[in-house]
């Protein structure tokens, strides 16, 4: 396993599956604008080489929000461009070429919560806690959560959880959909690769295409959504991997594929 180190955060890689580690303990990984800017550094390099992105947090948590040290000296509009900056970031982790795997290991509040959510799969340990508590300071979410909950969870419950600053445990949150795993503590970052693994053994072009046809869902009526699952699934027969696959399938053999 190769790594790479920054201030805030580790990049390591196993592999095709690539491990973005937030790594400010001390600060429960809170989100502060360094921390920001290291990710879209290691999201620029992670794209090029890894098929999957598992992201996780050292120490206690997964990520605890922004810093509130930081916030407090924040005007009107430095609050404005932070919080732009950070949803920019997050959508851009929600549209990478690539899959994105949350495994949490903690507290995921927040700007921490709404991070998990731009992942495509999110994976909880039992211990893991989340909640959008900016209502406690008198704000509300600024990176997506207003946006993003009530897709996952529902207007209802999402309404619930951000007008209270409800915390919720992973079981909460598995059985309301805003996780899709929990697991003991110590399988979390085995039960990710496990799926990272999986999905990293396709085509590279089919998982792009798919994960592109399933976040338009979210904004396309759904008669030109379809439009748009036919013609990523057309565009599929002019690649290699395509031809692979179904070659493979009746040669009974394990494709080769070359992402293209």
């Amino acid at each position: 396993m190769s790594s790479k180190s920054f201030e805030r955060i580790r990049l390591d890689y196993d592999g095709d599956v690539a491990i973005l580690t937030l790594n400010r303990p001390e600060k429960l990984n809170a989100l502060d604008s360094k921390t920001r800017m290291e990710l879209k550094q290691a999201l620029d390099e992670v794209e090029q080489k890894a098929r999957v992105l598992i992201i996780t947090g050292s120490g206690k948590a997964f990520a605890a929000g922004a810093d509130i040290n930081e916030l407090l000296q924040r005007t009107s509009l430095d609050s404005m461009e932070a919080a732009k900056l950070g949803s920019e970031l997050f959508n851009r982790i929600e549209e990478l070429d690539i899959p994105v795997i949350a495994a949490i290991n903690g507290y995921a509040l927040g700007g921490g919560c709404e991070l998990a959510m731009a992942c495509d799969i999110r994976i909880a340990s039992r211990r893991a806690k989340f909640g959008q508590p900016e209502i406690n300071l008198a704000l509300i979410p600024g990176a997506g959560g207003t946006q993003r909950l009530p897709r996952l969870v529902g207007i209802g419950m999402a309404k619930k959880l951000i007008l209270t600053g409800e915390i919720i445990d992973a079981e909460t949150a598995l059985r309301i959909g805003l996780v899709e795993e929990v697991v003991e503590e110590d399988r979390l970052m085995d039960r990710a690769a496990e799926i990272a693994e999986k999905i990293a053994e396709k085509s590279p072009v089919a998982v792009k295409f798919a994960k592109k046809a399933i976040n338009s869902a979210r904004s396309m009526s759904l008669p030109d959504g379809l439009k748009y699952e036919l013609t990523l699934f057309s565009m599929l027969f002019s690649t290699h991997d395509a031809r692979e696959g179904m070659r493979a399938f009746l040669e009974k053999r394990k494709p080769e594929f070359r992402g293209n």
